[in-house]
């Protein structure tokens, strides 16, 4: 029977095969449970999709697995390389297929935002771009330098950063008064002087020290000569200051411009990439960040992946990005750029030059990165773990299970998820206990596992906690088994319980002890920690909901309008409690009935 359904199937997909246009598009497989598995583009849809079903092509590792959970496939026609490539982006980042090479990097980065497109222009921080006629400086990564040049402007250029329209003059707030904003909304500087203010921090934070300061020492002269000695002074201080301002950037070469250095190190599945952010040929930030799973792939695949998945997230791309290696499809990768930018954008490898030196200071930077990382991290951590519960293999990511109820009332279960050295939020779960009535731990935790098997389709961490002792490790064990088939691979268990802190395992009797201090212990607490948090911070604010809860909400028939209805006509419960079944029958929309009710429920507890 089974052999003849793998006939059937097989059937169904030649036939579908033969249908596929011979056109530009994407193409996404998927499993049995309708996941996607991965997400790819091609010019000639049916050559792409056809390679993966002949037996004379040899795939890879990686495409092997990937085809032997591929169920299904389904493609999208595009009008050209440039959509596919966009939509390839999008998707990837939408579902974060598994057989795809993944950027874990969900964080938009911060810019300042000038708003030169109002009428009296502020300063912001956003992590959104908009096509608003604004102004965008960044991305400062770390966000340091950002925040200290927000202080600078603030101090030196005293221009607002409150959010009021001014469409009507109202009474200066206390940044005037604290000498840190000139009061445009009371008109004491008028639009002229504001907006000269505006240009002058348009050029410091473009870094266009020349201009600015001449600008600020022709005024000074001016002012001088004008016998306006009081501001002649202001304007020399703020020259002071932003020497010293500009003495403090890193300055790499102002012949640059506006581009991104991109250099990386790989060994085995693990990659480590270093990006330098220069604008107008200054480093206003650098970032670290870590592909892994990249066995089997090119270093042209590779770097075509790091790019068309970090430049699509909340980031305007500069005017150069250069990188030791030329991506695959660089032009389309041009294209798409210059789509996101609207004005065109260089790829390319330098051969000499100050931009050779950076390039190879990125490289040598992603190789230290690496190491650094490989020395004392997770690879290690993650071993000793292994080591410590005697697990079978060493985990990736690590999950944890807890249920927090009060005399059985509004109990609730939570889910949290670790993996890369930190806490994936977008993965955290709360569920409302559906099936267990009164105080039940053990039944409460084993509704959450089973209902987080189904929400996950079993891809469930490689390492699973749950926070209690042994009864609740026997739980999970139980429902782990139970849905076995579910599971690409059996998540391995553990149980952590306090007082002392200790792990239960699924191999050992004896607990293994952690009040030692290890860095295992640590991450392991801390794991056990989160997700007891998360549980107990869900159950208060269903508690304090259900205190806030007016007392009419639980009685059958009185709907909102009658709600209303009543706290109109009393104010308060205590008033409808006084009043007479006559009086509330009286209300439009009440009869004697419902009154009788109404006045039954509430006065129960008096």
């Amino acid at each position: 029977m089974l052999i003849s359904k793998c006939v059937v199937k097989i059937t169904i997909m030649i036939e579908k095969l033969a249908q596929i246009p011979s056109k530009t598009g994407v193409y996404t497989f998927k499993n049995a449970k309708e996941r996607i598995l991965y997400v790819g583009k091609a010019k000639d849809l049916r050559n792409r999709l056809r390679s993966y079903f002949q037996k004379s092509v040899k795939l890879d590792i990686r495409k092997a697995a990937m085809m032997r959970d591929m169920r299904d496939f389904i493609y999208i026609v595009t009008e050209n390389e440039l959509e596919a490539l966009v939509l390839e982006a999008n998707l990837i980042k939408q579902y974060k297929p598994r057989f795809n090479v993944i950027l874990r990097d969900d964080k938009n980065y911060p810019y300042l935002k000038l708003t030169v497109h109002e009428k009296w222009p502020r300063l912001e921080v956003v992590r959104r771009i908009k096509k608003d006629g604004a102004l965008y400086f960044g991305p400062y990564v770390p966000s340091g330098s950002m925040w200290e040049a927000l202080a600078f402007i603030r101090r030196n250029f005293q221009i607002r950063f409150c959010r009021y329209s001014l469409d009507k003059p109202m009474r200066p707030c206390i940044q005037h008064q604290m000498g840190r904003c000139l009061a445009p909304c009371a008109g004491l500087i008028s639009r002229e002087e504001y907006m000269k203010l505006i240009e002058e921090v348009r050029l410091f934070l473009s870094g266009e020290r020349k201009g600015l300061i001449e600008d600020l020492e022709k005024k000074m002269l001016r002012f001088s000569e004008e016998m306006r000695f009081e501001e002649a002074a202001q304007i020399r201080n703020r020259i002071k200051a932003l020497e010293r301002a500009f003495e403090s950037q890193k300055v790499v070469a102002p012949e640059l411009g506006d581009v991104d250095i991109i250099g990386f190190y790989r060994e085995e599945s693990v990659a480590s990439f270093v990006i330098f952010f220069i604008r107008n040929g200054i480093m206003i930030g650098s970032k670290n960040l870590f592909i892994k799973h990249v066995e089997n792939i090119s270093d042209r695949e590779l770097t075509h992946n790091f790019v068309t998945q970090f430049y699509s997230k909340e980031i305007i791309p500069p005017s150069e990005i250069i990188l030791p290696v030329l991506p695959r499809e660089s032009n389309s990768l041009k294209k798409w750029l210059a789509h996101r930018k609207e004005k065109a954008v260089k790829i390319f490898i330098p051969k000499a030059g100050k931009k050779k030196e950076l390039v190879n200071m990125a490289l040598e930077n992603a190789r230290l990165v690496f190491g650094e990382k490989k020395e004392h991290r997770l690879d290690d951590l993650l071993h000793e773990i292994k080591e410590r519960l005697s697990l079978e293999r060493t985990p990736e990511d690590i999950g944890a299970f807890d249920v927090s109820t009060i005399s059985g009332n509004k109990s609730v279960g939570a889910f949290v998820y670790w993996t890369e050295g930190d806490f994936k939020k977008d993965m955290y779960r709360r569920l409302k206990i559906k099936t267990v009535q009164g105080v039940d731990d053990y039944s409460m935790m084993e509704e959450i596992i089973e209902r987080m098997i189904k929400n996950l389709e079993g891809n469930m961490p490689g390492l699973i906690i749950v926070d209690g002792g042994e009864g609740q490790l026997g739980v999970a064990k139980r429902v782990i088994n139970n849905n076995i088939e579910l599971f690409p691979k059996t998540p391995m268990l553990i149980a952590i319980a306090k007082d002392p802190d200790r792990a239960y395992l699924t191999t050992s009797p004896v607990p293994v002890i952690l009040e030692d201090g290890r860095q295992s212990s640590l991450l392991l607490k801390k794991i056990r920690d989160e997700v007891h948090r998360f549980a107990i911070s869900y159950h208060r604010k269903l508690r304090a909901k259900e205190l806030l809860q007016s007392p009419l909400e639980k009685i059958t028939g009185i709907g909102k309008k009658r709600r209303l209805a009543l706290l109109r006509r009393y104010g308060s419960i205590e008033a409808i409690r006084r009043a007479s079944i006559d009086e509330i029958a009286g209300i439009e929309g009440f009869n004697k009935k419902v009154a009788e009710n109404l006045l039954s429920e509430i006065c129960k507890d008096t």
